[in-house]
């Protein structure tokens, strides 16, 4: 298997990995393949789409391009337009699975249910969501989720750090935030900030390096995304503590870092497995793999008794 150690996708929106067919290189049949249930002598040919989340397209990229070791005349194309684009797109029957940063909405699993698509739920690892701010920041070391909550929420006022904190610079902040079609955006505005709206003069991107650069390029930005962006930018950005507690590897796997950690998901259509063992087969590889390359390019593992019920769902539908 290939060292994924933090390789990053550039998630712009309406991109997408054509990883299939075009994975079966030199360096690829090098490559020392998967010791997995869904590799087989069998070769498949095929075609499968998904989009959806940006947080969880590293993960997906990796999975993608590894499989192609295994299954080369199989071409999966995964769009990254956020979880909210993702579903927008399953809805409309554009793909076969989606990819997201929080779990399905109610408005959105109505719509499905409108269309007669069954689809099954499937958690492929965990997120610690990071909050970041510029290298040249010397007050913000640690937060309190009320301190947030204070920075983040929309009250009608031009926000400066000193209205936070009397101690911390008279200097306007500068907010760099996810897009509002992205999962992290809502689990942020939801859980963190109580359904309250995020303030008006945020630069929003579905891109998840836009929000990178523009934190790193303004000492008085701050922004937040997923574990793993933050990670591969480490050396640019300055994580923020929260309560006390630094987003690792160790703290989300054991729920510390809390409220801030979450599951990361895949929704499939039930009907695409049932009709398509190209499906099946992909979806039992992701199964298998999908946590150690997670943990490969900075995420966290699901608990194992996550995969096995993703396993047996995966099966139910065979």
């Amino acid at each position: 298997m290939k060292s994924w150690k933090y390789v990053m996708v550039t998630t712009v929106v309406g991109s997408a990995l054509f990883l299939g067919a075009c994975g079966n290189d030199g360096d690829s049949n090098s490559q020392t393949k998967s010791n997995v249930s869904a590799s087989n002598s069998e070769q498949l040919q095929g075609k499968l789409s998904g989009d959806g989340s940006s947080t969880v397209a590293p993960i997906m990229e990796a999975v993608v391009e590894e499989y192609a070791a295994e299954q080369p005349k199989v071409q999966v194309s995964v769009g990254v337009s956020g979880t909210g684009g993702g579903f927008e797109k399953f809805i409309n029957g554009e793909t076969d699975f989606s990819n997201a940063s929080r779990p399905i909405k109610e408005e959105e699993a109505a719509k499905l249910k409108e269309k007669n698509i069954d689809y099954t739920e499937m958690k492929i690892a965990y997120d610690g969501l990071s909050i970041v701010v510029n290298k040249e920041n010397t007050w913000l070391k640690d937060a309190t989720v009320d301190e947030l909550k204070q920075i983040w929420i929309e009250d009608g006022s031009e926000k400066k750090w000193s209205d936070i904190n009397k101690d911390w610079p008279n200097e306007k902040i500068v907010f760099y935030s996810p897009g509002t079609e992205s999962g992290t955006y809502d689990y942020f505005v939801n859980d963190i900030l109580e359904g309250k709206d995020l303030v008006k003069n945020a630069t929003l991107s579905e891109d998840d390096n836009v929000l990178v650069k523009g934190v790193e390029s303004d000492k008085n930005a701050i922004g937040y995304f997923g574990f793993a962006y933050y990670i591969a930018n480490k050396e640019k950005l300055q994580i923020v503590k929260i309560d006390g507690v630094e987003p690792t590897h160790e703290t989300i796997k054991s729920g510390e870092y809390t409220p801030l950690s979450r599951p990361l998901f895949v929704y499939v259509k039930n009907e695409a497995v049932k009709e398509n063992p190209v499906m099946y087969n992909f979806l039992a590889y992701m199964i298998d793999n999908s946590g150690d390359l997670a943990e490969s390019v900075g995420y966290v593992k699901s608990p194992d008794s996550d995969y096995e019920e993703d396993k047996e769902s995966l099966e139910k539908l065979k």
